[in-house]
């Protein structure tokens, strides 16, 4: 027969392993949320970039607009140059809103890598140095920052860059 601290005993092991099973349930949750979580940020993120990149392969003028203005800012009229400064702060700040996931761990840190080499791909170019010391609307501070880091640094890739600008000016092949 059972007495009565045996049973009082019997439900507090109960009690306990019923919490830990909880506990564990719930981790795995919190896991498996701030995964989707994770992938979600990522997501907004290459939406932002992927409409910004959509527009210029689509847009000839702005594509152009931006290819010129990039080389040499001073070359646009004030028209172009307004177009130019937002076809930027649209890139930036979709480099703005990774950066700021990286940050808060919200996206994996390879792919941080990847977009960060892309801001300072575009740092490189002499009209978007000038574009970014002279926007009239701030980022965050710690943006801005990073930003200034890449001009101060300059980590883009020389040799990469200069095949690219390879490419792009080998004439069009005959058919």
């Amino acid at each position: 027969m059972m007495d009565l601290q045996f049973l009082a005993n019997l439900s507090e092991v109960v009690g306990s392993v019923v919490v830990v099973i909880s506990l564990i349930y719930l981790a795995v949750q919190v896991r498996q949320n701030t995964q989707a979580q994770r992938m979600e940020n990522y997501s907004r993120g290459l939406d932002r970039l992927a409409a910004m990149q959509s527009m210029l392969s689509q847009d000839s003028d702005i594509s152009l607009l931006l290819s010129r203005g990039a080389v040499d800012s001073s070359k646009l009229t004030p028209q172009e140059r307004v177009r130019f400064t937002w076809a930027l702060y649209e890139a930036f700040g979709a480099f703005e809103f990774m950066f700021q996931a990286s940050k808060a761990n919200a996206i994996p840190e390879e792919v941080w890598t990847r977009w960060s080499a892309g801001v300072a791909y575009w740092l490189s170019f002499p009209g978007v140095q000038t574009w970014w010391q002279a926007r009239p609307l701030p980022f965050t501070v710690s943006f801005t920052v990073f930003v200034d880091s890449l001009l101060k640094d300059n980590p883009a890739d020389a040799e990469q860059m200069r095949r690219y600008r390879e490419f792009l000016a080998r004439e069009k092949p005959e058919l």
